[in-house]
């Protein structure tokens, strides 16, 4: 139960963070976005959520799962959290000031960068 209790924390985290600033692949994609093609922050993060949908994922999963290096109860539960914190994040920041969305945005990408560079 525990680990179930984990999983879904972790679809959760992953679903708001991905609901609220369109993350799982938008740290690249929004960023483009917004100045390549002129999008708003909100515009960004609705294309990249549309994006990473069923045609990117599934031809992963698919070559994971040949190789036996997925473990797919696991993957599930996360999913079900994921669902769960996308549809939360995505009301939360589609209630508040697109100014303060784009900044939250931008302190997570500072944080995971500078995470990722003093990282041992």
């Amino acid at each position: 139960m525990k680990e179930v209790l984990i999983a879904i924390g972790i679809g959760l985290t992953g679903g708001l963070l991905s609901g609220l600033f369109g993350i799982g692949g938008g740290v690249i994609m929004i960023p483009l976005m917004i100045f390549a093609l002129g999008y708003t922050q909100l515009q960004a993060q609705g294309t990249s959520l549309g994006v990473l949908l069923l045609p990117v994922g599934i031809l992963g999963v698919w070559k994971y799962w040949e190789s036996k290096n997925i473990e797919m109860i696991t993957a599930l539960w996360i999913a079900g959290g994921f669902v769960g914190g996308a549809l939360l994040g995505a009301n939360i920041s589609l209630t508040i000031d697109p100014n303060l969305v784009r900044k939250g945005f931008a302190i997570l990408l500072v944080g995971v960068a500078f995470t990722l560079w003093f990282k041992k």
